[in-house]
Formats: structure tokens, sequence, C-alpha cells
């Protein structure tokens, strides 16, 4: 491949972490790179900063928060084909991971996304590689993940009961993805409508209608602190979260005589974000069941 590789970071006000992505990446690919901060109105200054001190970084003001989705469709709207990778602002990616990606692009040719392994900070394993969400496995998930993190539906949604290996899943984290531009806007990009969470979801059932692969490369490792917008605006993004299940999960049922179900889909969800108000342990749900020294080569993890 020649050329710089396009990387867009959605920043939101994202404070001295974004540093360390920029360093990180540097460190992660032999390419160049052409790093885009899809900037949705931050206040700190360090978007500004950091692109007014490297030359291959460069800012792209999106003129108000619109969202993680429609950000990212900014920063890639005027590249066409070619791979390109999104990533939040506090991801700090592990030596060589994204040439690990785009090893593992060439190995799946349909492959329209390839996510990394994503564990904390901590050490715990991200389960970022899942089957898309049926009914029945997303009801069991949001009903008893947040207490029994192991019950069968989130296992089965999760895929936490095998060993991490490269393999197909039916979505990947859209914290840190490398992603197929020519299979990307054959879609439309991300569904501008959702502002935050499952816009990862939906790109990849739309892209999987169309005969794509999404594949987990656990040899390519992140780290992913979280939490920023959560812990800034808890209660909205609860609700935030749980407005895009409920577009998500309704958008699998359309017509007229699944009525029903959409209403009680709403009724539940809408209970849940209200518990989760006031129980943090909801809000969180069900916490990672494996950790960072299960990946592929790694008889024990360090903290880096």
């Amino acid at each position: 491949m020649t050329g710089p590789l396009r990387v867009v970071a959605v920043t939101y006000s994202p404070g001295e972490a974004i540093e360390g992505l920029l360093s990180s990446l540097r460190r992660a690919t032999t390419r160049p790179l052409d790093v885009v901060l899809a900037d949705n109105g931050s206040t700190d200054g360090w978007p500004e900063r950091v692109a007014a001190g490297a030359d291959d970084v460069r800012l792209l003001p999106i003129g108000g928060n619109v969202g993680y989705g429609p950000a990212a469709n900014a920063g890639l709207a005027d590249l066409l084909t070619g791979w390109a990778v999104v990533v939040n602002p506090d991801v700090r990616f592990e030596d060589g991971a994204v040439d690990e990606l785009l090893a593992a692009a060439a190995r799946w040719p349909r492959a329209a996304t390839l996510g990394p392994a994503i564990h904390t900070p901590e050490g715990a394993l991200y389960p970022s590689a899942r089957d898309l969400p049926s009914l029945s496995t997303g009801i069991g998930h949001a009903l008893l993940g947040w207490a029994w993190p192991s019950n069968p539906w989130t296992a089965r949604y999760r895929r936490e009961r095998e060993a991490p290996r490269e393999r197909p899943a039916g979505w990947l984290s859209g914290s840190c993805l490398l992603v197929d531009l020519e299979a990307f806007h054959s879609v439309g990009g991300f569904d501008p409508g959702y502002f935050m969470y499952f816009e990862d979801v939906d790109l990849a059932e739309r892209l999987g209608r169309r005969g794509y692969l999404h594949v987990y490369v656990p040899t390519a490792v992140v780290v992913h602190e979280g939490g920023h917008a959560t812990r800034r605006e808890p209660h909205r993004m609860q609700r935030v979260h749980h407005t895009s299940a409920l577009r998500y999960l309704s958008g699998q049922y359309p017509r007229r005589r699944h009525a029903p179900l959409r209403w009680v889909l709403r009724g539940g969800l809408g209970a849940r974000m209200l518990t989760s108000y006031v129980s943090a342990r909801v809000g969180a749900g069900a916490q990672p069941q494996q950790r960072a020294e299960q990946l592929p080569g790694r008889r024990r993890w360090r903290r880096r």
C-alpha cells in the first residue's frame, strides 16, 4: 500500500488523551499518516493544540456536537477508496497494531471492517467482537447482564466462552475500526440518526446484508480508557444508549404487524433506562469476563 493512511478521530474536548493516541499511532504503523480530528465543538483547546504542532494532523471543525457517526462520516467524506481507521481519542495503540490490521485485511478480501482486541488500562478484555443482537439474546443480556455477566444469553451474544482468535463477527466496536472505504460508502457510511451507540451495530448489519465480513484480529491490540462521555453526562448518555438500542431493534421489526413488539421494546428499554439512573451497576452493564493475558501470544499481561 502506498500513500498516507487516513485516521479519523472524533473529538469532543478530549483532554491530553489525544496526545497519547497520536504518539501511539506513530508506533502502530510504518505508513505515513493523515490524521483528521473531526471535532464536535471541543472547548478545551486540545484538538487545536495538537493539530498546530504536527504536520500529519489536521483539524476538521464539524460546527457542533452532531454525534460520533456523523463526525466520522465527515472525516471520511473526501476519500472514496482504500483503508482508513476510525478511532476514539482515548485509545492507545500497541506497537504495530495498525499494521497487524492491514495484514489481516489482505487475508480476508471480503472484510469491510476489521477490529483489534481492546482492553482496559486494568487489563480487562472488552468483548468488542460480538454477534448481531437477536431479540432473545438482547432481552436476556439487557435484563441479566448487569447482575449475572456469565449468563448464557450474554455469553452467546459476546462470545466470551471461546478463546480469542481471528474470526468473523457480527459486529465490531466502533471505538477502533479499520474500514474499507469503498464498502463503507456503498451503504452511506454511519447512519446519522444515531448520535452515539449502536451506529457500529447498524453499520455492520447493513454491510453484512451486502455480503461483507467483519473480522476480529486479536493480534492487533489497543488500550481504551473509555467512559469519558458517560462520566461527564451520565444520565444523558444512558438516555442516548437506550434510545439508540430502541432505534436499532425497532428497525429490525418495521412492519405494521410488529407494532405491538415495538411498544414492548419501548417499554422495556424505558424501564431499564430509568433503573440505570439510580443504579450505576445497571448502567455499567455486564462486566468483561476475559483478561488481556488470554490474547494470542501472551502468557501474561503487563500494565503498560
